[in-house]
């Protein structure tokens, strides 16, 4: 009898979980339960029943996945306030792991990671120090407002001497997180002089702590082939196992990974650097859009 009064209530559209009726509870309570899951098991709760989709909307569930300090990021953005007063904190949440907001006057992006509301910065290029790049003989400032966040991304045009460096604090990120670092780059028809030239990259924490490693900067290395750049091909080696290759990104740019970051509960500025200082070959034929830190999803 207990079997039949299961599925006939199941058929009357009860959520019965273990033997428990969940209509019995307060929807302020499976809220608070379901704070204790992540934005994308959230997402799924909304379809089960109207019961469960009331719950799993609500501002109680989605203001516990935003980071605790969105309201402080919020203020650092021209539109943050907008945002604040026009939706809801899902809409928020949703709106922030879509579309990346820029804050500072426009030279950082922040968004979050849409599966666990991890916090994600990219340093735009005019936020990095960049070796020359107040000079045009060498680095040029161009507008890309079809495929790049930032007003302003850089292209290098000539220079024997590559250095970039970014700065972040890991009390920007999220606690207890493994992060992934990377360049987003792209190369214009002009791209010389780094098909065989690894570029060191580093990751140098408060603590001392320096990784380093080496990438190809040419997406030819990869089998990222543009014709527009077959004409400027260079005598083509065999690939090195230990030099990391840049990969599409879903907007039109490419990104090399710099390294990996664990943060904890210590605050300390993290440094990061792409340089190529000792082959004197020139290059250029490059553009940088900036610096991306984001949760490394295992």
């Amino acid at each position: 009898m207990a079997v039949e009064r299961q599925k006939e209530e199941e058929r009357e559209g009860v959520e019965i979980f273990c033997g428990a009726d969940f209509n019995v509870l307060p929807e302020e309570c499976i809220a608070a339960i379901f704070t204790f899951t992540n934005p994308r098991d959230a997402c799924r709760f909304d379809s089960v029943s109207t019961t469960f989709k009331s719950a799993a909307d609500s501002d109680l569930v989605w203001e516990h996945f935003l980071p605790s300090d969105y309201r402080q990021i919020l203020a650092r953005s021209n539109d943050g306030q907008a945002l604040l007063d026009s939706l809801s904190k899902k809409q928020l949440f949703l709106h922030l792991a879509h579309t990346p907001l820029l804050i500072d006057g426009g030279i950082l992006s922040f968004s979050l990671e849409k599966s666990t509301g991890k916090k994600c910065y990219t340093i735009g290029a005019r936020n990095l120090s960049i070796s020359w790049g107040d000079t045009p003989t060498y680095w040029q400032w161009n507008s890309m407002p079809k495929s790049s966040r930032f007003s302003e991304v850089a292209k290098l045009i000539y220079v024997w001497w590559l250095e970039i460096r970014g700065k972040i604090k890991t009390s920007m990120l999220s606690p207890n997180t493994h992060y992934g670092v990377y360049l987003v780059f792209n190369v214009s028809e002009d791209l010389f002089g780094l098909y065989d030239l690894p570029v060191k990259v580093g990751i140098k924490t408060g603590g001392g702590e320096l990784v380093t490693g080496n990438v190809y900067l040419d997406p030819r290395r990869a089998g990222i082939i543009d014709e527009t750049l077959i004409m400027y091909a260079e005598v083509f080696t065999e690939k090195e196992d230990d030099v990391k290759l840049p990969k599409k990104r879903g907007n039109d740019w490419l990104e090399v990974e710099i390294g990996e970051l664990l943060t904890t509960g210590e605050d300390e500025d993290v440094e990061m650097s792409i340089l190529e200082v000792e082959a004197g070959k020139p290059k250029g034929g490059f553009y940088v859009d900036g610096i991306e830190i984001r949760p490394k999803i295992i």
